[in-house]
């Protein structure tokens, strides 16, 4: 696979605990980074800038713009300790683009993503919008008003855990790596670069939120820290089967 390239923009961050116990089983030789029997779920969702081959320079803006919303949970391996730097394990990748999702799938083990029914990420002016209709599909919904404000925790594990806002969202965001169940039952690994600016972070007020299987993971989910990632630039720089 190619290193492929975007100047992706209006990262919306929404994150929750999570109970463990209400989630599948990790792969294999990976356990959930957990603090006192639950772990952070994240969905982020963006709008890619040209999406494509990086080799392409100049030329990669002939490409379109999709949508992306990744959801994902954090493990590390079995043979780490429990405060090791964890690894984003997918949980869901969707797209509006079916040209992408039939690309991805062609050509990637860990990016799998499904195709919405319907999807709109909006940021504008001080208000952010995002909603994901999976229609009859398996792809989860998610419906999230939220406006630009001061930082917010709402569970009293985000602070239990982190000493600061400035530590949770360097967490949350700053990762160079991920995992998947590729189609055949392995573990692909992908490399990533993302190299965001913490001091361009802006926090997020939830003003509503509607997400089925954040509930059905024991978590309300209103209760969402949430915040905004104006723009990046990112790249996809490689991929392999464990």
């Amino acid at each position: 696979m190619p290193v492929l390239a975007s100047d992706v923009e209006g990262v919306a961050y929404l994150n929750w605990w999570v109970d463990v116990q209400a989630l599948p089983l990790p792969p294999a030789g990976y356990r959930y980074w957990t603090r006192n029997g639950r772990t952070p779920f994240t969905i982020l969702s963006y709008r890619h800038r040209h999406f494509g081959p990086a080799f392409l320079g100049p030329l990669r803006g002939l490409f379109p713009s999709p949508l992306q919303s990744n959801w994902r949970w954090y493990v590390i391996r079995n043979d780490e300790a429990v405060d090791a730097m964890p690894t984003v394990l997918f949980a869901r990748n969707i797209m509006d683009s079916l040209l992408h999702v039939i690309g991805a799938r062609l050509w990637s083990d860990a990016m799998q993503p499904q195709l919405a029914h319907r999807m709109r990420h909006r940021v504008e002016d001080r208000n952010v919008w995002t909603v994901i209709d999976g229609g009859a599909g398996p792809v989860p919904t998610l419906s999230a008003t939220l406006e630009l404000g001061a930082a917010v925790m709402p569970s009293p594990a985000w602070p239990g855990c982190f000493p600061s806002h400035a530590e949770a969202m360097r967490f949350l965001a700053c990762q160079d790596a991920a995992i998947a169940v590729a189609p055949d039952g392995r573990v692909a690994h992908t490399t990533i670069s993302l190299p965001i600016d913490l001091d361009a972070i802006v926090p997020l007020h939830a003003i509503d939120i509607k997400c089925p299987m954040v509930s059905q993971m024991g978590s309300a989910p209103a209760d969402a820290f949430c915040f905004l990632v104006p723009k990046v630039p990112f790249r996809v720089v490689s991929e392999r089967l464990l």
